[in-house]
């Protein structure tokens, strides 16, 4: 039983920092409140990323992620909260931050992915087919 808990708990945190890239490769500005970078989704270009909310309360917000094919960049942006990302179709994406190289991962699907709050970067998919993300973010 530990060893399972271990398990998924390490998945969770792998996972948790996939989908904290994926998410603010989704092109999300922090704004210093909670969500606040909803209000960013309306500012991006319509060939950006694109973000719906399935479920939000007190405690998470889960919201669904599209990164379109040949989409180059979401803009530098910083997610308010920590989250978890599991991805949904394979694909490579290209996560960059301020004063880092690029860095090119490729996903397989069911990937998962933790990035910590107050993370700027900015994320392109340089692919042929669409990246779908689920995104659970924590509040």
């Amino acid at each position: 039983m530990k060893a399972e808990r271990r398990s998924f708990v390490a998945g969770a945190l792998a996972g948790a920092l996939v989908t904290g890239v994926v998410l603010m490769a989704a092109g999300l500005v922090a704004s210093g409140r909670p969500g606040g970078d909803r209000d960013a989704q309306a500012a991006r270009p319509a060939e950006s990323s694109t973000i719906e909310v399935v479920l939000e309360n007190d405690r998470v917000r889960v919201r669904k992620v599209t990164f379109p094919p040949g989409v180059m960049n979401t803009g530098m942006h910083t997610h308010d909260l920590p989250h978890v990302g599991v991805i949904l179709t394979q694909g490579t994406l290209v996560f960059t931050e301020a004063g880092q190289p690029p860095e090119t991962t490729t996903f397989e699907a069911g990937s998962v992915g933790y990035r910590a709050a107050y993370v700027t970067h900015q994320v392109a998919n340089p692919g042929k087919a669409p990246m779908r993300v689920i995104e659970v973010e924590l509040k």
